[in-house]
């Protein structure tokens, strides 16, 4: 399958998810490439259908900008109470619905949109489908001050852990932070080292989205758009 081929199936995957868009919600928006088809889609309703939400609220920077180019006004997490609905992509997604998130350096903005949600769906293509969480290194964003002794106790710990770098120096996140991808693989028991994590000073925030999805919309490569809702 080539690029405008996925393109296309991402698009109509974003579709879909845009049509579950009522009126009046407050929403959460992700950020990503199927986010961003995602994205047009919910401004052609607003253009179309006349589309009006009570609140909108997004993890990127990106997604802020191209909401706003539909005219769409982007608010505050802490300006509001909750989400009715946060659609967003996810890096890995497993059986159970668990995630790894974090690829883009946004993952503490993302877990915080997403612990305050109602309801979350992702929508993935098929490459992001695994059976145990595996396959992509696990985000972990540190405190510079204490980055150091936290990188050698991951190495200590035999989680593989690697620095993740932006043109040749260490990526700084949205916080000021830093970032450590965990290159573990699969993550042998995911709730375990989240606690683990949960429990290690230093650290700001994992890229484990443990038991927060609800339904994911998935764009296969035969054309099939798949919506699977969690039992």
């Amino acid at each position: 399958m080539n690029k405008q081929e996925q393109d296309e199936l991402k698009k109509e995957a974003a579709i879909k998810a845009a049509g579950m868009v009522k009126s009046g919600m407050i929403l959460g928006v992700g950020t990503g490439s199927t986010v961003a088809f995602f994205i047009d889609a919910l401004g052609k309703r607003r253009k179309e259908d006349g589309l009006k939400l009570k609140a909108m609220v997004t993890t990127s920077s990106r997604s802020k900008k191209q909401l706003e180019s539909w005219g769409f006004k982007v608010g505050k997490l802490s300006d509001i109470d909750h989400v009715d609905l946060t659609i967003d992509g996810s890096d890995r997604v497993a059986d159970n619905f668990d995630g790894i998130k974090g690829g883009g350096g946004a993952l503490t903005l993302e877990k915080n949109v997403a612990i305050n949600s109602n309801k979350i769906i992702w929508i993935v293509d098929e490459s992001k489908l695994v059976h145990r969480l595996s396959g992509f290194p696990l985000p972990v964003e540190v405190l510079p001050i204490s980055c150091e002794q936290n990188f050698r106790r991951f190495q200590a710990e035999g989680l593989k852990p690697q620095w993740r770098m932006d043109n040749g120096k260490r990526f700084v996140t949205h916080y000021g932070n830093y970032i450590i991808d965990l290159a573990v693989d699969p993550i042998p028991v995911p709730h375990g080292l989240a606690d683990y994590l949960d429990h290690t000073v230093g650290v700001v925030e994992h890229g484990l989205f443990l038991g927060m999805c609800d339904e994911v919309i998935i764009a296969h490569s035969n054309g099939k758009i798949e919506d699977k809702k969690k039992d």
